[in-house]
């Protein structure tokens, strides 16, 4: 039977029992320092013990803190084990408040503890990956038959050798055409496809690595004797080593396909996402109104016309969407942005942006050359023209954080790459809204900054990006 790779926290067993082991030898010399006792001698402090033992699976499981542990350098390595140790601190932490238990136990004690475990844990994790990488104590390795082309013989194998960490050794290579070549990286050529069954069968073969055209009759026969032997197979899809998607199995129409993405979200996380959506679109939808009945009065004033704007534009996957925004514009805005074209500091048209633009309510140039603006300049300068978005939020069309929707002219001038950031909901808020916004004039740079975004989409960036955008609404940093 295969014994299939260990997945997600499981996959590094070793590294959370050594940590459970630390943080526990960690509270005992905290204890003996502090008290001269054994830990375990006092009811107290062994319910506390279990409760870091606790605390400890339930961060690494719940957080996924041995993410790419492996692949960790020192510096990161200490950014993540900081991060967990404060973690399982805040778990003991919020225990004690929940059970007011807190007076119970010494403080003392407590830090003693996380201070040995941030140093203790730190080198014992990196000596342990030193001994891995150095040692192929890790797994039991199985024997790997190649069978693939001459033409891609040297790549495959290449990418094969170089997981020092992977729980095969190969054994032999099976050429797709019959060759001179008696081995390549040093692994002898063992059989050719006609005889490659038989070879399989006399051999110590535990898996077939196999990376090939599955149209291939002699493929197709080879894998076949494969499945009546009992001998697990690994076919190659070649799209699947594309860099920078994400890669997962799923069911359609009772099939099973190979997904790839540039991120994804489980059902749990949009739920959330969803949940938080309509509160925040509730909320923001109230302040909306207020706005509108504090300023509708002022832009009627000065510009006639309606208060709401509402603009046709792009949405997740080109969907066409209307948003809803305060008008700070004159109602022939549009006509005159065409006129304007020349003075937009987005040179190749992909957004328009003006340092002083005249189409805004209360923009003038004065006789002598002086700028006066209005309410026009003031409601876009503290986003309160953004609010009626939350209409959108609340109706579904958009996210309360996103990517910008672009207008129907500009998103024809997309090229494939632009189109990465309608992967998502647009969002009132964003990531390049927060890194610069009126100071980015890159179109490309906008468009690195959604992928980024898209790429490394968690619940907490979205979190972080809000916290950010209500600093940039009170500093009015980039705003325009």
């Amino acid at each position: 039977m295969y014994k299939r790779n260990a997945q997600g926290w499981s996959k590094h067993i070793d590294f959370m029992v050594l940590d459970i082991i630390v943080l526990q030898l960690c509270y005992m010399l905290a204890f003996y320092i502090r008290l001269r006792d054994w830990v375990y001698s006092m009811h107290e402090y062994r319910t506390l013990g279990m409760l870091l033992f606790i605390a400890d699976v339930l961060v690494i499981v719940v957080n996924n803190s041995l993410h790419d542990v492996i692949k960790r350098g020192y510096l990161r390595e200490i950014f993540e084990h900081s991060k967990h140790s404060v973690y399982v601190l805040a778990v003991v932490l919020i225990y004690f408040f929940s059970s007011q238990l807190g007076e119970v136990y010494s403080r003392t004690i407590l830090g003693i503890t996380f201070v040995l475990y941030l140093l203790i844990g730190y080198c014992v994790r990196i000596l342990w990956k030193w001994i891995l990488r150095h040692t192929s104590f890790r797994r039991e390795r199985n024997n790997m038959l190649v069978v693939v082309s001459e033409a891609n013989a040297e790549l495959i194998l290449s990418r094969l050798l170089s997981d020092k960490q992977a729980g095969y050794s190969i054994v032999g290579i099976v050429l797709l055409e019959t060759t001179n070549h008696k081995s390549i990286h040093g692994i002898p050529v063992v059989a050719e496809m006609r005889n490659a069954a038989k070879y399989i069968a006399e051999e110590w073969i535990d898996s077939v690595y196999i990376d090939a055209p599955i149209n291939d009759k002699k493929v197709v026969k080879l894998m076949d004797a494969c499945a009546v032997m009992a001998v697990p197979t690994h076919y190659h899809v070649p799209y699947m080593t594309r860099s920078g998607v994400k890669r997962f199995s799923e069911k359609i129409g009772g099939t099973t396909v190979l997904t790839t993405a540039i991120n994804y979200a489980t059902p749990v996380q949009t739920l959330i996402k969803r949940v938080f959506d309509i509160i925040a679109g509730i909320v923001g939808s109230i302040a909306a109104l207020l706005i509108m009945a504090i300023v509708g009065p002022i832009i009627k004033a000065q510009s006639p016309g309606p208060i709401l704007f509402k603009q046709e534009r792009i949405g997740k996957n080109g969907r066409h969407i209307k948003i809803y925004k305060i008008r700070s514009m004159r109602t022939d805005a549009e006509d005159l942005k065409k006129e304007l074209m020349d003075e937009n500091r987005v040179k190749d048209g992909m957004m328009f942006k003006m340092d002083f633009d005249p189409r805004i309510i209360g923009n003038k140039i004065l006789p002598d050359g002086t700028k006066k603006t209005g309410i026009g300049e003031f409601i876009r300068k503290t986003s309160l023209d953004e609010f009626p978005q939350f209409f959108n939020v609340l109706m579904g069309t958009m996210s309360t954080v996103g990517t910008r929707p672009p207008t129907l002219d500009e998103y024809e001038k997309y090229h494939f790459h632009h189109r990465a950031r309608m992967a998502v909901k647009p969002g009132i808020t964003g990531m390049w809204q927060v890194s610069g916004r009126s100071e980015i004039t890159d179109f490309e740079e906008v468009v690195k900054l959604d992928t980024e975004y898209i790429a490394n989409w968690s619940l907490t960036l979205d979190l972080k990006i809000i916290f950010k955008t209500i600093g940039v609404l009170f500093t009015g940093k980039g705003a325009m």
